[in-house]
């Protein structure tokens, strides 16, 4: 892509580690050519708010109990139009996005799971890999689809599971790596021209 400055918006729940290792990446210039436009969270005693607000970033909470999901959505969508996002990063958003949400920002949406997707898709992921017996876990970085921790692969690391492991070590392990395959695969899709061939993330050479 070119170098106008492209404005990033972040969807969390919770204390947005990843968004902090993105807002870092931002300050520092690993991330070139983006800014954080605006970080939204569902619940208002979200951890990454605080957060946000230290680094003098504009927040909005946006409620999402009892409301329909679509509905929701809505919500959501006009905020990040009003601030012209060009990229949307969930960040420990746990909301399932609506089909119509998508629609608005196709392949503009990008989301980190904490396993080597297909394998373990979901919740706990990395409590599934362990308990499985695998001896590779690791992180993905995906583009958004309709389906859960579904869409095309961007960016992939992977961390050996070792025999002194337990979940809770390996998912200290994994979130390291977590930090630094979503800054680049960030990198990927905003400064770099590339295309989706069936599900395979090409960058043009």
């Amino acid at each position: 892509m070119n170098d106008k400055m492209k404005n990033l918006g972040i969807l969390l729940s919770g204390r947005g580690s990843n968004f902090e290792a993105i807002a870092k990446n931002v300050a520092s210039g690993k991330i070139p050519n983006a800014r954080i436009a605006i970080v939204i969270s569902n619940r208002a005693d979200a951890g990454g708010l605080d957060v946000a607000r230290k680094l003098g970033l504009e927040t909005a909470v946006i409620p999402s109990k009892g409301k329909v999901r679509e509905e929701h959505d809505r919500e959501v969508v006009t905020a990040l139009q009003q601030h012209n996002v060009d990229l949307v990063c969930l960040a420990g958003y746990m909301r399932l996005l609506s089909p119509w949400f998508v629609k608005q920002f196709s392949r503009k949406v990008l989301n980190i799971h904490p396993s080597l997707l297909p394998a373990f898709p979901g919740l706990e992921a990395q409590e599934q890999a362990f308990a499985y017996g695998v001896k590779v876990s690791g992180c993905t970085v995906h583009f958004v689809d309709e389906e859960l921790d579904h869409g095309p692969i961007i960016v992939q690391k992977v961390v050996a599971v070792m025999d002194k492991d337990n979940e809770h070590s390996l998912a200290a392990r994994i979130l390291e790596q977590e930090h630094v395959a979503y800054s680049e695969a960030i990198n990927l899709v905003l400064n770099r021209k590339f295309q989706i061939t069936g599900r395979r993330f090409l960058i043009d050479t």
